[in-house]
């Protein structure tokens, strides 16, 4: 089957194959994904120390920045060229991956110099203390160094999703996580690189993807084939996808910005023991969230493409099948975390302070879980049908408008718990927001009716 007859598919293949033939790939590859920030962890939590794993956690903001801007650009350009491709507009599609790689050349070289200036004060600014700043240095410096690898990684991974190679997808976010792995024990163990040993292993990892994957467009295996014109910038081009992918980097930047206020609450209320406790809850939280943000990557390719094609009942199918099947997600998250919560924590360390005061956090961090498949889906619902105003209300919802607020007042009240109270309190409200705009929004999404089934040709006679 060649490309072009797999980015079809997208338009043509039943609801429920496809979706599963896209969200499974994209789950294992997050699932592989999120395991290597498991290890990461694991092996500078047995190897540094707790305090090693709160010079990461302070860093993390600033490795968030990053990958918002590459997740807003591939977001942002994958939803724009699945609409294309639906539209039958490759040509334009070309156009628009080249102006992406233009994008992501230019924030590239940015990062790297600021790897040489801004990036100590950044940290200090940030909330490293004396303590951890060695740590956060040691990590975040090559990290940004490396940033061509990690943009063009992320952001192609998007594209490539959005033509409908899915199998390819999952293979770029494999394949680095397993050499990660590998490599982890051979820079922080062996060579006693430490945390910086974590971050060569992770720029080695997604350095190897890149080629691979400059490989895989140059030998026109991908539908899209940008020549060097299309490299060109083009303003309304990059403020499409810009408008698009604003969501996903206000997100981004959004958790960054959480990052830094619960950090600094933490620090407030607690010590930096309390910052590396975190450290770990939150890997198992992005752990736990993968097998849901896998759908989603599968659904939004079928819905860019029906959508742009105008096969409305299709994209109706998709968004039904997608709600039942990350609630179900949801709730399982929800009964494992509640269940096992000191198992997860004796993976990272045997201190029995740090376990049971992990256990306890998440516990608290995951009491409302089984509502956050319907957040994840509807923000991905908006960003992929190109309605930004929405979008980008249900990207800031949780994050912007009711976690922080909520991680800056409750700990006044009840301590370091209350930055764990905060999650569920804004997941509930996240929650309310995002079933009242696809209420809103029901007969355009979820009603199905007769004329959704009728072909393209005979819905415009019909609307004419």
């Amino acid at each position: 089957m060649t490309q072009k007859e797999q980015s079809k598919r997208l338009g043509t293949e039943p609801i429920p194959k496809l979706l599963k033939n896209l969200s499974i790939p994209a789950m294992i590859g997050m699932f592989v994904m999120a395991l290597y920030n498991l290890v990461d962890t694991i092996f500078i939590s047995w190897f540094v120390g707790i305090e090693g794993v709160a010079g990461v956690t302070i860093a993390f903001p600033v490795m968030l920045i990053i990958m918002a801007v590459a997740a807003a650009v591939g977001i942002g350009g994958a939803s724009v060229i699945s609409r294309r491709l639906g539209e039958g507009r490759g040509h334009e599609a070309n156009r628009v991956f080249g102006n992406i790689l233009t994008m992501i050349i230019l924030f590239s070289a940015f990062a790297f110099i600021g790897a040489f200036t801004y990036l100590e004060p950044l940290l200090s600014l940030f909330g490293a203390t004396p303590e951890t700043l060695g740590y956060a240095m040691d990590y975040m410096f090559p990290i940004m160094l490396g940033t061509i690898f990690f943009s063009f990684a992320f952001t192609t991974n998007a594209i490539i999703r959005s033509e409908g190679n899915a199998r390819f997808a999952m293979m770029t976010m494999i394949i680095p996580s397993v050499l990660n792995i590998l490599l982890d024990p051979v820079f922080i163990v062996w060579l006693d690189m430490g945390v910086q040993g974590a971050a060569i292993a992770t720029v080695i990892s997604q350095a190897s993807i890149s080629i691979l994957v400059i490989r895989y467009f140059m030998l026109g295996k991908s539908t899209l084939t940008p020549s060097l014109s299309d490299f060109k910038p083009v303003y309304s081009v990059i403020k499409e996808v810009t408008i698009i992918g604003m969501p996903a980097l206000v997100r981004q930047v959004a958790g960054s910005v959480m990052m830094i206020a619960i950090n600094a609450m933490l620090l407030r209320f607690g010590t930096d023991f309390h910052v590396g406790v975190f450290g770990i809850v939150q890997r198992v939280a992005m752990f736990t969230l993968m097998p849901m943000m896998g759908i989603l990557q599968g659904m939004q390719p079928i819905i860019g493409y029906n959508f742009g094609a105008k096969q409305y009942g299709r994209l109706k199918d998709t968004i039904w099948l997608g709600l039942k099947v990350v609630t179900v997600f949801s709730v399982m998250v929800f009964i494992v975390v509640m269940v096992f919560p000191h198992w997860f924590m004796r993976i990272f360390t045997t201190d029995a302070a740090t376990i049971e005061a992990g256990a306890e956090g998440m516990r608290i961090m995951f009491a409302a879980a089984v509502l956050i498949g319907v957040q994840v889906v509807s923000g991905g619902l908006y960003q992929a049908l190109g309605k930004a105003k929405e979008a980008l209300v249900l990207s800031m919802a949780r994050q912007v408008l009711f976690l922080i607020p909520l991680v800056l007042i409750l700990p006044h009240f009840f301590g370091v718990a209350g930055v764990w109270l905060a999650f569920p309190i804004a997941d509930v409200l996240a929650f309310i927001l995002s079933a009242a705009l696809l209420y809103r929004d029901r007969r355009l999404f979820l009603i199905r009716t007769k004329e959704d089934d009728l072909p393209v040709l005979e819905k415009e006679a019909v609307s004419s």
